[in-house]
């Protein structure tokens, strides 16, 4: 009995709990190795396997995690000059943790290598050579051997251990990983030897003179890029074997460097999850070939596979058809042997198909404005529709002006299983494509080249072409008679589409229907309006929210906070909002205050709010379970939950709370009236303005559950998309049960669910618009809320990317949107940081948002300098914000982009389809950032049009249709503004507060034939239905003949008539030498002969009056 004593006194000391600050390791979160990786770890068992256990601030990754490698600890240990580092990772995604596994120094620094080799520094780890690759000959040299090292006794390998050639080069090897490579596992108590090695010298199995391709090492394209390679597999593909000693070089490889869009870029994989055994391909029904051409499948559908048509009944709109399947194999699960097809003109630009199994109920997603179907077909569409049955069903969209393919099953492909569903598209030869999240993408414009695309929503930071948080099926596609169309697949279970340079799209999912809506166009423009009026139209941001905001994880206390506050306000620089992220809570959870380090956090929210600011707040949704005298628990039905399998329990998770945690199921009415609750209660503690809603994939830390899940269909579909991890990964098990179905169908709606609730609760609890962010999206969900693009990295690359991820989303019908300016993710550095306000100022959503552990990224935090660029650049996007606040307006009603990429405007320009370095706000201001470390001059593409410098208002002469060099010094970021269009400004301030009652003014950049229009429209700025009780200002301007005359439209907000113009900006005229207003002479104006800029000021109309300037 002593000793049971004696134990668990000694497993109760172990058992410390760091918090993610208090983690005594110096491995970074990143660089964790998982020592834990089946469901239920905890400290316990996981210290017991002499592992690590140390809470994380980025969710999702591994708390127990082994802890036998060094970390950076932030200090360089090495001596050595930057000039004369030597690069030892020169590959993507380096970290501490790869460089220490090459044997290697990791000290971060802007202008060298951040991992390098240095002799002078020890590295306590077992490690490959350095090996140095000589261009000329080819040959390697490794470094000098150190003396008294002794082989291991029963090496497999006679080579000497300082011969070897490292068959592993990237850090991380395996005895399992290196032997599937062919080669030979020695270990050796010298770390200079490389523990896995090629079988001979030359690094490969035999003569090295016997490869049969000539294809250098590095234009070979991969044959067998799926695990277990080998000799024999790879040459069943009809493809090459040699292996290779240089990193990355694959071993199987086409005889073909090209990706010609040949007669096999047609085919259609019948093997997506890899699988490329014959045997069961031929056993699907498909066939096995090989193929020259790189990413083309050797396992591919027969053109005679799918459906027959069992009946064609022609409707007053369309066809109901009736398919029955040919053959009686099976992909991968049940086949649905008769399928039901509607097919639908529901008007002049839109057709709906929707593919559903007549015999059984299946999942369709309930999204709210879907349109019903018409009672009768379109009188003038767009388009035509065909239906063939020959040799099996499909049908084709073609354009009636062109007859160009808008989309065609004919290619075949069509599957419908119970778990498996699969329909394939042919697209235009020379198709621009777009959209399709999501996901980081590197470029705006597709690469058709055997791209895949998951998407089920995910707590996975910015990750190249996988899948993150929210899930988009929809893409617009350019033709080569540069007419646009748009696709929606309205499914939510996890998905995937695949890009063939055929070209053709392949679309996949593991469950629910086919629900397939169409959208004509032509122009891009008018494919999102026609989306958007299906999933309805983007949400109108209160005024405020179009300020600057500020937000970090990590404040940690009330002090930090208004430290924070007190600098940006003496810096002068415009702020509207401050942000409360998980800190401010008492141990995360929801709706409470930290009583400790943030005793009189209301208090100070009013004196925000006293400086005309606003406060939004961090919610997320797993509800502690465990702690006592919890009102979010305590009063929540126990009916709310996410529910596990058998719908008694609320199935267990672990989110950032210290305890167990619940899901509400958003789903269900009876969680809206809890939540609703919960929110309003709360604004009597902290009087927030809006609600920011986080880790809603849902996030999980452990997967599935903390219990596990059940080993069945849902939670092991036969078929697992191209997605990172399984379904369980990161969230709770799919056959968890919400009210509108198993979470294996809804899981992708978890974040627009909640949106659905929140929204409602934010303005009940304010009695305003309020505004809503959250992280996890679908269609639909860019009508309640905005969104982010996660938790990116403080780096260059995504400073780019994020200018992508804002276009894509627009495309999506979520116009407001931005990237965590200046980044979430690692210590950011001033140039950075100044680049990155530069851009984030012209962002719809502009925060700056910073991870816990991270320096301070407010603009006064990085210096005088940042200080002063990010003032003076967020000064100019407040003299705009009524033109921003105009261009949400007409987002709302008619569903347009407002951040939109150039080729919107400009369709028939091909150059402008890969143009995603700069972007337009709306059709007539451009912006051109810095994306580049130490660049000073950017490269500018100004399509055909009249462009005028907002600094000087100068005409840009350089050539129409053409990019131009211009110098952009560090302070400065290039912006211009389009001929033919009139700009709303206002005097800017540092708060919206201030600047809604300064003078009006207007921008008016006159066109080849002087003329020029635009609008403004105005309200109270919070108003929750201002457009639809009509209590709003609306103007329209025209310019001809050197006049400009304004027509009212609509006015009946009365704090429109507070306003009068002050100062307008007439840009492109020859010479002025007198102006009127209203028929009266007018001196207070001046003209520069060198840019050509009228200036007209004190024009002190009213707003809401009739108003005529004329100019001579």
């Amino acid at each position: 009995m002593l000793k049971v004593i004696f134990l668990l006194l000694d497993i109760t000391a172990v058992c410390l709990g760091y918090k993610p600050w208090e983690c005594p390791t110096e491995i970074l979160e990143y660089d964790r190795v998982d020592c834990f990786p089946e469901p239920g770890a905890e400290e316990m068992a996981c210290r017991a396997r002499g592992c690590e256990w140390c809470e994380t601030y980025q969710g999702g990754l591994p708390w127990c995690f082994h802890n036998d490698k060094p970390g950076f600890d932030g200090t360089c240990k090495s001596s050595l000059p930057l000039n004369q580092r030597e690069d030892c990772w020169p590959y993507p995604e380096g970290s501490n943790a790869k460089c220490v596994d090459a044997g290697c120094v990791w000290c971060p620094d802007d202008n060298a290598p951040w991992c390098f080799y240095d002799d002078e520094v020890p590295v306590v780890t077992t490690v490959p050579p350095k090996v140095t690759t000589t261009q000329a000959t080819g040959t390697t040299t490794t470094t000098a051997p150190p003396t008294g090292s002794t082989p291991q006794a029963g090496c497999p390998s006679l080579i000497d251990p300082y011969s070897r050639v490292d068959c592993y080069p990237s850090g991380g090897a395996s005895q399992s990983a290196c032997e599937s490579k062919g080669c030979i596992w020695c270990e050796h108590s010298d770390p200079v030897v490389p523990w896995c090695s090629y079988p001979d010298q030359n690094g490969g199995g035999g003569d090295p003179g016997s490869c049969p391709s000539d294809i250098p090492d590095e234009e070979r394209i991969d044959c067998y890029p799926d695990a277990g390679s080998s000799k024999e597999n790879c040459e069943a593909r009809l493809c090459i074997w040699c292996e290779s000693s240089v990193e990355g070089t694959p071993w199987c490889f086409f005889n073909s460097t090209g990706d010609s869009g040949g007669e096999d870029s047609y085919r259609i994989d019948c093997a997506p999850d890899g699988n490329m055994d014959k045997d069961l391909c031929e056993s699907r029904g498909c066939v096995f070939m090989g193929t020259n051409e790189p990413g083309a499948p050797v396992c591919f559908f027969p053109e005679d596979r799918g459906y027959a048509v069992n009946s064609l009944t022609p409707t007053s709109t369309g066809w109901d058809i009736t398919l029955q399947k040919v053959g009686a194999e099976e992909i991968y699960s049940t086949p649905v042997d008769t399928v039901k097809v509607v097919i639908e003109m529901q008007t002049d630009e839109r057709i709906h198909i929707k593919f559903t199994d007549p015999s059984n109920t299946r999942f369709e997603v309930p999204l709210e404005d879907l349109p019903s179907p018409p009672v009768s077909a379109p009188s003038s569409p767009l388009y035509d529709i065909s239906v063939s049955t020959d040799p099996v069903f499909s049908f084709a969209i073609t354009r009636k002006s062109t007859g160009n393919i808008i989309y065609d099953t004919s290619i075949g492909g069509l599957v419908f299983e119970d778990q498996f569903l699969q329909i394939v598209t042919k697209l235009p030869n020379d198709t621009a494509l777009y959209g399709l999240g999501e996901s980081e993408h590197h470029t705006f414009k597709h690469s058709m080249f055997w791209k895949k695309y998951g998407m089920y929503a995910r707590d996975q930071p910015p990750y190249h072409d996988w899948n993150m948080y929210g899930a988009h099926p929809f893409y617009m596609a350019v033709d080569g008679n540069f007419d646009a169309h748009g696709v929606l697949i309205l499914n939510a279970n996890a998905q995937d589409f695949e890009l063939s340079p055929a070209p053709y799209i392949a679309y996949r999912t593991i469950g629910g229907i086919l629900d397939i809506y169409v959208f004509v166009g032509p122009t891009p423009e008018e494919v999102v309006s026609q989306y958007t009026q299906v999933i309805g139209r983007p949400y109108f941001p209160p005024y405020w929210s179009l300020g600057f905001q500020l937000c970090r994880y990590g404040y940690n206390n009330l002090q930090t906070l208004q430290a924070t506050v007190d600098r940006m306000r003496a810096a002068n620089i415009p702020y509207d909002v401050q942000y409360g992220d998980i800190d401010y809570m008492d141990q995360q959870r929801d709706f409470t205050v930290d009583p400790v380090n943030y005793v009189g956090l209301g208090s100070y929210v009013d004196t925000i709010k006293s400086y005309g600011m606003h406060y939004i707040i961090i919610l997320d949704p797993c509800i502690d379970s465990t702690v006592t005298n919890y009102p979010a628990f305590d009063e929540a039905p126990d009916t709310i939950w996410v529910k596990e399998s058998t719908g008694t329990l609320p199935i267990p998770a672990k989110v950032w709370p210290p305890g167990t945690c619940y899901f509400p199921d958003f789903t269900n009415p009876d969680t809206e009236t809890w939540w609703v609750d919960q929110c309003v209660k709360f604004r009597d503690v902290l009087e927030y303005d809006g609600i920011w809603i986080d880790m809603n994939e849902p996030a999980n830390f452990v997967a599935g559950s903390t219990e596990g899940c059940n080993s069945n269909k849902w939670n092991n579909p036969p078929y697992r998309p191209h997605i990172l991890g399984s379904l369980a990964d990161k969230t709770v098990c799919p056959d968890a049960l919400q009210t509108w179905g198993k979470h294996y169908d809804v899981h992708n709606l978890f974040g627009y669910s909640q949106t659905l609730q929140t929204l409602p609760a934010a303005r009940l609890a304010t009695g305003k618009r309020s505004i809503v962010i959250s992280r996890s999206t679908f269609p639909g969900s860019g009508k309640y809320s905005g969104h982010w693009l996660g938790d990116n990295y403080s780096q260059w690359s995504n400073l780019y990317y994020s200018v992508i991820g804002c276009l894509e989303f627009n495309l999506f019908g979520i116009p407001y949107i931005g990237a965590d300016i200046c980044g979430f993710n690692g210590d950011t550095n001033e140039q950075l940081c100044q680049r990155w306000m530069q851009l984030g100022a012209f962002y719809t959503y502009a925060r700056n948002h910073n991870g816990i552990g991270y320096r301070a990224q407010d603009p006064p935090a990085l210096g005088s300098e940042v200080e002063r660029v990010s003032r003076e650049v967020l000064q100019i996007r407040y003299t705009l914000l009524p033109y921003l606040y105009t261009l949400f307006y007409h987002a709302n009603v008619d569903g347009h982009t407002v951040m939109r990429p150039l080729f919107h405007e400009f369709y028939t320009d091909t150059t402008a389809y890969d143009i995603d370095r700069q972007f337009l706000w709306g059709p007539a201001f451009l912006i051109s950032p810095v994306l580049d470390q130490d660049a000073v001059t950017v490269d500018v593409y100004f399509p055909d049009a009249r462009w005028y410098d907002y600094y000087t208002g100068m005409e840009e002469t350089g050539g129409r249709g053409k990019t131009i060099n211009l110098n952009a010094p560090m302070d400065y970021i290039p912006l211009h503004v389009r001929g033919g269009y009139i700009l709303p400004t206002q005097e800017h301030a540092v708060t919206t507060t201030i600047s809604r009652t300064n003078p009006m003014g207007l921008i008016i950049a006159l066109d080849d034939a002087g003329e020029a229009d635009g609008d403004l429209y105005w309200d109270d700025g919070d108003e929750a239905d201002a457009i639809e009780n009509g209590n709003y200002f609306h103007s329209t301007f025209t310019v001809s003949t050197d006049t400009l005359t304004n027509t009212i439209n609509r006015s009946n907000y009365p704090g429109a008539s507070a306003l009068t113009w002050g100062t307008f900006r007439v840009l492109g005229l020859t010479s002025v030498s007198s102006v009127t207003i209203n028929g009266s002479n007018h001196g207070s104006f001046s003209f520069n002969p060198s840019t050509k800029e009228l200036t007209i000021t004190n024009v002190g109309v009213s707003v809401t009056s009739s108003l005529t300037v004329s100019w001579s």
